[in-house]
């Protein structure tokens, strides 16, 4: 795999799907929500391996019916990992510190998303230790 590089990404033509299910605690259709979450790990190895990193994420936007599009990362000298998937909702992103055993997420939502289960299951696949999220509504209208 070259660092640089995308990683496997569905053809546009056949975007990665994942069943939409009724929401918990979605956005309605003129907001979106942002979720910056903060991760610190007891298993810091998923930290640095971008297959890993790439396969939690693609989990966790398939738990709250996201839509993958596309998906981009790099791999750091010191192991770190950068990747971002791109969703028809917006988008979900990660930046990793394992000499902190720590993964920065950000995530935006808009419309129908299961914002929630993202971030649930990203925490759930980097085995979360701790973890500290803030969630902020974000409105698409002046109004």
């Amino acid at each position: 795999m070259s660092l640089d590089a995308p990683l496997a990404a569905a053809p546009a033509t056949a975007p990665v799907t994942a069943p939409v299910t009724a929401p918990v605690t979605a956005p309605s259709g003129d907001e979106m929500c942002s979720y910056a979450l903060d991760v610190w790990t007891d298993h810091p190895t998923v930290l640095t391996d971008a297959v890993a990193m790439a396969a939690v994420l693609r989990e966790a936007a398939a738990a709250g019916g996201a839509v993958v599009l596309g998906e981009a990362a790099h791999v750091f000298p010191n192991g770190a990992v950068t990747m971002s998937l791109v969703l028809s909702q917006s988008h979900l992103a990660v930046h990793t510190w394992p000499e902190h055993d720590l993964a920065n997420v950000d995530l935006l939502t808009c419309g129908v998303l299961e914002g929630e289960a993202i971030v649930a299951a990203v925490a759930r696949g980097l085995h979360a230790r701790r973890t500290r999220v803030t969630r902020t509504m974000r409105p698409v209208t002046a109004e």
